[in-house]
């Protein structure tokens, strides 16, 4: 028997929900579901890299031999073998990480969810670079925090800008390598520095890496974690590596942080899935990541000049971008005048996909700016697309 509302429900939203937006990226994702359109929208690697059959073989053997293991519920901090696998290739001979403190989570966006949850109150302030990636704005801001913008140039954030905004800030979020969105990476001298004043400071540094492994040189930076394990708190992926639909990220917090962000996960979902947990586990444990990788590294190296390329042979002057050496974007700013917004708008109508800039900013956004991504596009549609936005960017300079 249905039984019907005798007076319309009023439902009433908490405040956090809200504010809660929708990204940006994944509403123009919808847009690119279309197959007529070429997307530089995502960040989504490339489905030509998921090793398919290497995966399948490993849930086969996981659940042949250790099914009533695998599909029951685990511990919350995560499957300690695989724990174990990630301290220890995290650790150095200066720096020992601890299985201790590793949790696993649903993916690295879960994991600035719970960073968020723990550390941040309404009303604190958080630094973040200009720009920023936009999942992190996105799970911050449910905690209703005070953005405060670090300062960048071309070579990425300015660590001598931290001494006379830091005061009282709970964090700073950061992406040293092949920044999303702007493909930039921080120098070593760069890196050494902005440890040193963090650690000055007394300010935790949460060091966001999923994609510092696709070093198209092959030669992964020193991690800020190995610099100072006591207050840099690191947080990787298996997303880039091997593939998203897993959703299997982790954080390595110092021991009385990791104690928080595990009870904070008990309450969200007790624990990551186990099955995948141990599926990844059998996948990497036996060195396949240092076979694999380098294969990634390559066809993205390549896909990544094609548009370097392109952009230099069809983008007018007075456009910028970055020339990244690893990672999956490419940032391009305009001339002042012009709205990437706008710019938008006259690229779907001709099947061009990309993210414009300003939600990338937590404050006072550049509307001139926007991020292309080129892992899943192929070269000849690479340089088909980025021919059409020359002419459009063209169009709107002599408008």
């Amino acid at each position: 028997m249905r039984i019907e509302n005798q007076n319309p429900i009023d439902w009433r939203f908490s405040e956090r929900a809200a504010q809660l937006q929708s990204s940006f990226i994944r509403e123009i994702l919808k847009v690119t579901q279309r197959p007529e359109i070429t997307s530089f929208a995502g960040g989504l690697p490339s489905p030509a890299t998921f090793p398919v059959e290497v995966m399948r073989a490993a849930f086969d053997k996981v659940l042949s031999e250790q099914g009533k293991v695998s599909l029951q519920y685990g511990p919350t901090d995560g499957y300690p073998l695989l724990r174990e696998w990630i301290a220890n290739s995290l650790s150095t001979p200066d720096s020992k990480i601890l299985p201790e403190q590793v949790l696993m989570t649903s993916g690295s966006q879960q994991a600035l969810d719970l960073l968020g949850k723990v550390l941040i109150d309404e009303g604190s302030k958080v630094l973040v670079e200009t720009p920023s990636y936009l999942g992190a704005l996105q799970a911050f801001s449910v905690y209703r925090p005070n953005f405060v913008s670090v300062a960048t140039d071309e070579h990425g954030l300015a660590p001598q800008s931290l001494p006379a905004i830091a005061d009282g800030a709970r964090l700073l979020y950061a992406l040293p390598n092949f920044q999303n969105p702007t493909g930039r990476s921080l120098s070593l001298a760069r890196r050494q520095e902005l440890v040193e004043t963090c650690a000055r400071l007394g300010l935790p540094l949460i060091e966001d890496d999923p994609y510092g492994a696709l070093n198209y040189r092959g030669e992964p930076a020193p991690k800020l974690l190995n610099m100072n394990p006591d207050g840099v708190i690191y947080m990787g992926s298996f997303s880039k590596v091997l593939t998203p639909g897993i959703r299997l990220g982790y954080v390595v917090a110092p021991l009385p942080l990791a104690r928080r962000l595990e009870l904070a996960k008990q309450a969200t979902d007790l624990h990551t899935a186990q099955l995948t947990q141990m599926v990844v586990y059998e996948v990497v444990k036996d060195g396949f990541l240092s076979q694999h990788i380098p294969t990634i590294r390559k066809l993205y190296g390549d896909q990544c000049q094609v548009m370097l390329n392109s952009i230099e042979q069809y983008f007018p002057e007075g456009v910028q971008w970055t020339r990244p050496e690893g990672g999956m974007f490419i940032w391009v700013t305009l001339p002042e005048q012009i709205d990437a917004m706008k710019l938008l708008d006259r690229a779907l109508e001709n099947n061009i996909a990309f993210v414009p800039g300003a939600p990338f900013y937590a404050n006072e956004p550049a509307k001139n700016t926007f991020r292309l991504s080129f892992v899943t596009v192929p070269p000849e549609k690479i340089r088909a697309g980025i021919e059409v936005l020359g002419r459009l960017i063209k169009e709107m300079m002599a408008a």
